[in-house]
């Protein structure tokens, strides 16, 4: 049998997003309490995520979700992270409150935020060595947070989409030009 590599490179960018769910779920934790929630999003999702991203371009006048929303378009799979809001009762002061009982529940505990950076960076440490491309983006993680692909408990969600082409398409993006009525 022979196997074309663009027969089975969505097969094989979608297993390397798999890759990436553990590296991030094994990745450290700064007081060891895992709250993090993942998912791979793929196929008409994809779409979805895009929509949203576009709405809130429109919304916010930020072009860059616009140019964004085209770009996530070009990958196979897009990961995506976010952290569960749970004091983890330090009284560490890194959130800007003396205890973890003075902060306001809308705050996040910093640790939270930290462990998701952790769990970000070794995603794409797994996505480097299986050579393939990446890129973080808070546009299509914020609009992930707004559909709530990770549930409605899940807060600061970060997107990585996952590409496997001759050229990174997640490198030299252009911000896409507002179309005319």
């Amino acid at each position: 049998m022979i196997q074309n590599e663009r027969d089975i490179r969505k097969e094989l960018v979608i297993q390397a997003a798999r890759r990436m769910l553990t590296a991030a779920r094994t990745a450290p934790k700064g007081k060891g309490l895992d709250i993090m929630e993942m998912a791979l999003v793929t196929g008409d999702d994809l779409f979805r995520l895009s929509d949203e991203m576009r709405k809130v371009s429109a919304e916010r006048g930020l072009k860059f979700f616009l140019r964004d929303s085209d770009n996530i378009l070009q990958s196979d799979v897009v990961m995506i992270l976010g952290t569960r809001r749970k004091v983890q009762g330090l009284n560490c002061a890194h959130c800007g409150y003396d205890t973890c009982e003075s902060k306001p529940e809308e705050t996040p505990c910093a640790l939270n935020i930290v462990d998701l950076g952790i769990a970000v960076g070794s995603a794409c440490a797994k996505a480097s060595d299986l050579r393939v491309d990446t890129r973080v983006m808070f546009s299509a993680g914020f609009a992930a947070q707004r559909l709530r692909m990770l549930g409605d408990d899940c807060y600061c969600v970060m997107a990585i989409p996952v590409s496997a082409t001759s050229k990174n398409p997640f490198f030299d993006r252009k911000p896409k030009e507002p179309q005319s009525e």
